[in-house]
C-alpha cells in the first residue's frame, strides 16, 4: 500500500516585536493619509481657509464709539452695529446716526472722528510689510470727519476725498473735511498742512489756521483766516442751579448762558442750542436761537430738569466755527427727599486699551458718573456711558443722582 506525502510545507518566521509595532503604525499613517485625501476629494483643502484668515491684514478699528453707528460689509453688503472688536477693511462704509459718533484709527496711526450724520468708506488701510510705507484714504459722502495725522514717513500717504475735493495730508496735521446738504463743502486746518486738489482744477496747499469753502462746482468758494470755538462761560458745566434762583415761576426757571468772543477770526453773529440730549437731536432741542449779536442769552421758562447748551460762531461770509463742546447744567427743586437712588444690573465691557463700556441701570432721568464722565438714564432706567480708566484698575465707583439732590455712591469691579 502506497503511503501519500503531504506537499505542504509551513515554515515559521520568528519576528522581532519592534517590527509588529512599525507596521502597525505605518498601517494607521496610511489609513490617516487615504482619509485625507477622499475629505480633501469631496470639501476642499481643509487648511486653506486657515491660510487665507491669516494672510488678512488687521484692518483699521474703532477706538470709541457712542450713539448708532453702524457699519456697512463691502463684500456682503450687510450692515452690522458697531462693536468694540469690529475690523474695517477698503471697502467698508461707516454710517453714523443723528446720535452716532466713532473714532477710528487707521494704519499709519492717524485717526478721525466721524461726527453725527456722517457716511465714511475705508478706501485704502495699508502698511507695507517691512518698510514704513502706509497707505490710507478715505472717502467722506456727507457729514463732517476730524483728521489727526501722527508722525508719517516720508513714503506715506494719507488722503482724505470728498464729492468736490482730494485732500494730501502732511505728518502732524489736524484738520476737519465737511459735507454739506446743499453740496457745498468746507475744510478748517487747524494744524499742519494740507494740499488740496479740487474737482474745478484748482490746486493750493491750506496750513494751520485756514478756511475754506468749496461751491458746488469745485471751485474754492472762500479762503479766510480760521474761526476759532467761542468759549462757554455760564452756566458751568455740570452746574445744579436751584428752580427759581435765577428768576421766573412756577416751577420754571430762566437761564442765562453767557460765552466769550472766539480768539481767532471775526464773528459776525452766534448761534445758540439747548437740548435735553447731549447729541442735540431734533426731538431734544428746547431753544435755538440764531443770529445773536452779543455773546450772552436768556433761556426762559426751563423747567426742572438736565439740559445740555452749545454755541458756534459765523463770520459775515458764512465761514462756521465748530461747536462749542457741550456744557451741561441741571435745574433742581429745592430739598432733597428721602428716596433711594440705587444702581443696579450694573456690567463692564472691555472695548480697547484702557477703554470699557459701562451698563446699568436705575431709575429714569437719574444722573450717572463715573470717571469725570455723565450720562443721562433713559426712559426704561438703562444707562450706557464709555470710560477710560487707568492702568491696573480693578474697580471703579459709580455715582448716581436724581433732580431732587439725592445722591449714591457704590463701587463695582470691572471683571
Amino acid at each position: 500500500m502506497a503511503v501519500r506525502q503531504n506537499r505542504i510545507n509551513v515554515e515559521w518566521w520568528i519576528v522581532q516585536k519592534r517590527v509588529v509595532y512599525l507596521l502597525f503604525a505605518f498601517g494607521l499613517l496610511a489609513a490617516g493619509a487615504g482619509a485625507l485625501a477622499l475629505y480633501g476629494y469631496f470639501h476642499g483643502n481643509p487648511f486653506a481657509r486657515a491660510k487665507t484668515e491669516a494672510s488678512v491684514p488687521a484692518g483699521a478699528r474703532f477706538l470709541a464709539f457712542e450713539g448708532d453707528v453702524r457699519v456697512v460689509r463691502a463684500e456682503t453688503r450687510e450692515t452690522l452695529l458697531a462693536r468694540s472688536d469690529t475690523q474695517l477693511y477698503p471697502g467698508d462704509i461707516v454710517q453714523t446716526q443723528a446720535d452716532g459718533r466713532a473714532r477710528i484709527q487707521l494704519a499709519d496711526g492717524s485717526t478721525f472722528v466721524a461726527r453725527p450724520n456722517s457716511v465714511v468708506t475705508i478706501r485704502d488701510n495699508q502698511r507695507i510689510d517691512g518698510s514704513d510705507r502706509t497707505n490710507v484714504r478715505v472717502a467722506v459722502t456727507s457729514g463732517e470727519i476730524n483728521v489727526r495725522t501722527d508722525q508719517l514717513s516720508a513714503e506715506a500717504t494719507n488722503i482724505v476725498e470728498t464729492p468736490l475735493t482730494q485732500n494730501n495730508l502732511a505728518a502732524r496735521t489736524s484738520a476737519s473735511f465737511g459735507v454739506r446738504e446743499n453740496s457745498t463743502e468746507d475744510i478748517r486746518v487747524s494744524s499742519g498742512e494740507v494740499e488740496t486738489a479740487t474737482r474745478g482744477g484748482e490746486q493750493t496747499t491750506l496750513r494751520g489756521g485756514e478756511y475754506v469753502a468749496v461751491n458746488q462746482q469745485g471751485t474754492i468758494r472762500s479762503r479766510e483766516r480760521l474761526l476759532a470755538i467761542p468759549a462757554p462761560q455760564s452756566p458751568r458745566d455740570l452746574e445744579r442751579i436751584t428752580a427759581g434762583a435765577a428768576g421766573g415761576g412756577g416751577g420754571a426757571t430762566n437761564i442765562f448762558l453767557r460765552w466769550q468772543r472766539p480768539a481767532s477770526g471775526a464773528p459776525d453773529h452766534y448761534r445758540v442750542e439747548v437740548a435735553t440730549s447731549p447729541f442735540f437731536v431734533s426731538a431734544g432741542r428746547v431753544i435755538e436761537r440764531d443770529q445773536l449779536d452779543a455773546t450772552e442769552l436768556t433761556a426762559g421758562d426751563l423747567r426742572p430738569g438736565v439740559y445740555y447748551w452749545r454755541v458756534r460762531a459765523i463770520t459775515a461770509s458764512g465761514q462756521s466755527s465748530d461747536w462749542s463742546e457741550p456744557r451741561k447744567f441741571s435745574i433742581e427743586v429745592g430739598g432733597k427727599s428721602d428716596e433711594m437712588v440705587s444702581v443696579a444690573d450694573v456690567a463692564f465691557e472691555y472695548v480697547a486699551g484702557n477703554v470699557y463700556l459701562a451698563r446699568g441701570r436705575t431709575q429714569p432721568g437719574n444722573t450717572i458718573r463715573i470717571n469725570g464722565r455723565e450720562t443721562i438714564t433713559a426712559a426704561d432706567g438703562g444707562f450706557q456711558l464709555q470710560i477710560t480708566v487707568p492702568g491696573n484698575t480693578r474697580d471703579v465707583a459709580i455715582e448716581a443722582a436724581d433732580s431732587h439732590g439725592n445722591e449714591s455712591r457704590t463701587r463695582h469691579s470691572l471683571k
